[in-house]
Formats: structure tokens, C-alpha cells, sequence
């Protein structure tokens, strides 16, 4: 059902949003950062590009600091975006199928400024865990590096829907790995963009799995469970030639 009534829209989302809070404080949240970086960050400081797989949706929500959350424009949009403004998240509406270019646009006004942005790049109609190349061009465009984020819950309930979006169970742990910041060269051609675009989704798989064997492990040892081992880093950033 496509939700066209305002009012609806608003009832809606302000109830959805107190459900979500209070689901989350069954949640336990353990985080790791392959170099030692506090993540999320204090944007006046460092300012980065989040980006994890569309159907991790849900466990940044657990710590969002200040971050922009980018939602697409599709028919149920308005209430999502509503429901994250109501978790005192900031939103910018589009996708790369969807007001791409006011997203763009929006993205790059958001360089220096208070926050943080998030996206996933394999939103909103995938395929699953397949990248598009926007925050490729966005973080080449502004200079704001681009931070992997790998998502991993104990428990979670499935959805039936192109990227499997996790629900996490009430009362698991979700575990949260962060890369270490990608500098993205400015001025890429179309063999540069797709270049780093495999690189940062080559990453984002690798930070994806380290999260879900950190949720496996805590599945089974609890949440004393180990971090993930500091692990070697691919091939270090390069120009695309």
C-alpha cells in the first residue's frame, strides 16, 4: 500500500519511530575500527562518507552521531525519512535511480558541514551488494573520504525482498566494523570511477564479513566474544591509472 496522505504519513512514522526506540534499547551495540578510529565521527573534526549494504539498514541506528542519512524517492520514502527525523536523524532525499542529481547536489553542499553522510550503495532496488558508483563520484567530487561499514547481528529475522533486508532480534548484539578512510582521487574518468567502485565494494564485503563472524562468534560465546584480529589490508590505495 502507497501512503499519500499526509497525516497518515506523519501518524505513521511517529509511531513506527517509537517502536524502533524502543526496540533498540534491547539492543547490545559492540563496534570495532580497523585502524582505531572512532566511528561514527565528529564531523567538525573529520568529516566521512558512510556507506554499508541497504540491508544493514538498521544497526547504525543503534549509535547514528551526526549523519545524514540518504533515502530514496520512491513511493514509501516519505514516511522512512519521516521516521528517521523522528530518531533525530538528517536526511537528504534521492538515490541514483531516483532525483540522483539533487542527491549529488545535496551531498556536496553537506562537504564541511556538521555531518556526516551515510548511503547504501546498492539501494534502492539493488541488485544486493552490487555498488553503484555514486559515492565513488561524490567522495572524488568533495574530498570527504569513505568509510565501509560492516554490519553483523547475533539474531535476526530475514525479509523475503531483493537484499534480504535483517531485522535484528530483540535483545541481540549487533556488530559494527569500520574500514579505515578511502581517499578517492578527484577528476576520475569513467575507467577511474569503476576502478574504485570495485575497490570500495570489493571492501565493503570484506568488512561485511568480518562483522558477521564477530555475530557469530558472539552468538555462540557471548558478548565477551573477540573482536575481529586487525586484518592485513588489501592493496593499499593507488591512483586509478
Amino acid at each position: 500500500m502507497k501512503l499519500r496522505n499526509r497525516w497518515l504519513i506523519k501518524f505513521l512514522s511517529a509511531g513506527v519511530a517509537a517502536l524502533v526506540w524502543c526496540w533498540l534499547r534491547t539492543m547490545r551495540f559492540s563496534r570495532f575500527s580497523v585502524d582505531g578510529r572512532h566511528h561514527p565521527s565528529n564531523p567538525a573534526s573529520e568529516q566521512y562518507l558512510y556507506a554499508l549494504w541497504h540491508e544493514a539498514h538498521l544497526g547504525p541506528l543503534c549509535d547514528p552521531g551526526q549523519c545524514k542519512v540518504l533515502i530514496s524517492q520512491h513511493a514509501d520514502g516519505e514516511w522512512i525519512a519521516q521516521v528517521c527525523q523522528w530518531l533525530g536523524l538528517g536526511v537528504i532525499r534521492g538515490s541514483t535511480t531516483r532525483g540522483g542529481c539533487q542527491a549529488v547536489h545535496s551531498m556536496i553542499q553537506e562537504c564541511g558541514s556538521n555531518n556526516n553522510i551515510v548511503v547504501t550503495p546498492d539501494g534502492p532496488r539493488g541488485p544486493r551488494r552490487q555498488m553503484q558508483s555514486g559515492a565513488v563520484w561524490v567522495s572524488s567530487t568533495t574530498g570527504i573520504p569513505v568509510v565501509l561499514l560492516g554490519i553483523g547481528y547475533s539474531r535476526a529475522w530475514r525479509a523475503n525482498s531483493w537484499d534480504r533486508f535483517a531485522v535484528p532480534v530483540p535483545g541481540s548484539h549487533i556488530c559494527a566494523v569500520a574500514s579505515a578512510p578511502v581517499c578517492i582521487p578527484p577528476d576520475l574518468d569513467r575507467a577511474g570511477l569503476e576502478h574504485w567502485r570495485l575497490h570500495l565494494e570489493a571492501e565493503l564485503e570484506r568488512v561485511s564479513g568480518l562483522a558477521e563472524e564477530w555475530a557469530a562468534r558472539v552468538r555462540v560465546q557471548g558478548r565477551n566474544a573477540a573482536p575481529p584480529e586487525m586484518p592485513a589490508q588489501p592493496a593499499a590505495n593507488k591512483k586509478a591509472a
